[in-house]
């Protein structure tokens, strides 16, 4: 298959429906979702570090210095950790139902409020948090404050668990519930405002009054079908968030193997090859399972693929973690071309940013450079993940801003100089995966140069 016909395949049979699926309304709300959330995840992981300085930090004298001045507010500091995490799924909720009402209000012209849409969102999730059990013929709040319950630090009084860390239906394993009830709550409202039921005010009403009045009907109708799906569940011996949380948990699960790690970095080279941000994409799908997880590690749990895994240890450079072949280009290439991509794209690729180097090399349909830039994220991977998975580095604790320079980011991420180390290692495996082939490419090129130079002298 020559260059022309393999484009054409690609363009056809992956490009469109992934441009597709890319510009779908639901996936561009979860994608702003995302971005609304993960700044606050890393402000929250800043206080979670300084509550643990004295485990990062082990020296007496230091430790000593820190019970008298900073360890004095951990607590505190706790606290403003669980502010987010504890209440992740609220975050995500309200967030979403914002986003995708404002993408319709602006698409299909429709008199919508993404205030409203919020908070309607967030009103079907609540709906969803209390748990009950059917006793006696009917529907009674569930309750459970036993000693043990008690003693573990969890307990579910009037219908309302909780524990240390917040409450129970509210972290990170609700995320999903709150995704897909926010995403009902904000269909019914589109189209009870679309088919015209609502209470119409005068227009001498201001308009904050009259959109909240558009509110009703639709607040109506979100807690009708509420309470007769999650009535028929309880019925049953379940509810709507137990059974949400089955999908979430088996996808959870998959996530977090090793082989799902290889295929969600496969994807992401796949699509950024065709064109598409796969990091955009893919992450924005992976954010609900890797701050489930990330929360879940703060709790007593393990997982491999939590926090910013991806940028700590995989995609050092960018996307297809290309920061060795960088800096291959800007110091070793023979090619003028590509030397001076290397040295325009070198800073940037420190912050893990290279779309000069995607774009100007280019990586983007060039067959050249497809094998590395799917083979190196993968390669190094794997390598974080089984040194994760058999404990030789601490699991992921901390959300780092994903920009943060390669070693740093390991060692943020694990608080620990394990992690430092591994990051640097994972960086030098995909390098070696890189330079055979960048090699090659850049003879290629150079070869072409110098011809080039020759035919203009003749």
């Amino acid at each position: 298959m020559n260059q022309g016909k393999f484009q054409e395949f690609i363009n056809k049979h992956l490009v469109g429906p992934m441009g597709k699926f890319a510009n779908a309304r639901f996936v561009r709300a979860v994608m702003g979702a995302g971005y609304t959330v993960i700044s606050f995840t890393i402000v929250s992981s800043m206080f979670l570090i300084l509550s643990n300085l004295d485990l990062i930090i082990t020296a007496k004298a230091f430790v000593s210095f820190y019970d008298a001045t900073l360890g004095r507010f951990r607590d505190m500091y706790q606290a403003i950790y669980n502010a987010v995490m504890g209440f992740i799924a609220i975050y995500f909720a309200g967030s979403f139902g914002y986003e995708y009402t404002k993408i319709y209000q602006k698409e299909e012209k429709l008199d919508l409020s993404p205030l409203n849409g919020m908070f309607l969102g967030l009103f079907g999730f609540f709906l969803t948090v209390a748990q009950f059990a059917w006793q006696d013929g009917k529907v009674a709040f569930l309750t459970n404050v036993s000693k043990k319950a008690v003693e573990g630090g969890t307990g579910v009084i009037a219908g309302y668990g909780a524990s240390s860390s917040g409450f129970a239906r509210l972290g990170a394993t609700g995320i999903f519930t709150g995704l897909i009830i926010s995403w009902i709550a904000v269909q019914s409202y589109r189209m009870i405002v679309k088919k015209g039921w609502g209470i119409k005010m005068p227009d001498s009403v201001p308009k904050g009054v009259a959109d909240s009045f558009t509110a009703l009907i639709p607040g109506f109708a979100v807690a009708l079908i509420t309470a007769i799906i999650d009535g028929a569940l309880v019925a049953m011996g379940t509810d709507i968030f137990n059974v949400l949380y089955i999908p979430f948990s088996f996808v959870g699960k998959l996530v977090d193997s090793w082989y799902g790690v290889l295929v969600i970095f496969f994807l992401i080279g796949a699509l950024w090859f065709v064109g598409i941000h796969g990091a955009t994409i893919i992450t924005s799908f992976t954010n609900a399972f890797v701050l489930a997880n990330l929360a879940s590690n703060n709790n007593g749990g393990f997982h491999v693929l939590a926090g910013e895994f991806f940028n700590a240890f995989v995609s050092t450079g960018g996307s297809g973690a290309t920061l060795v072949m960088i800096l291959y280009l800007a110091f070793r290439a023979r090619s003028v071309q590509l030397r001076e991509l290397g040295k325009l794209a070198f800073v940037p690729a420190l912050f893990n940013i290279n779309e000069p180097i995607l774009f100007g090399l280019p990586i983007v349909y060039n067959i050249d450079v497809l094998v590395p830039f799917l083979l190196a994220p993968m390669a190094s991977a794997m390598v974080a993940y089984f040194s994760i998975a058999t404990h030789l580095v601490p699991k992921i604790t901390v959300q780092q801003p994903w920009p943060t320079p390669v070693g740093l980011g390991g060692f943020i991420a694990t608080q620990s100089w394990k992690g430092f180390v591994l990051a640097i290692v994972t960086t030098i495996v995909a390098g070696l995966v890189w330079y055979p082939f960048i090699k090659a490419y850049d003879n290629k090129l150079y070869k072409r140069e110098q011809e080039a130079a020759s035919a203009k002298e003749a």
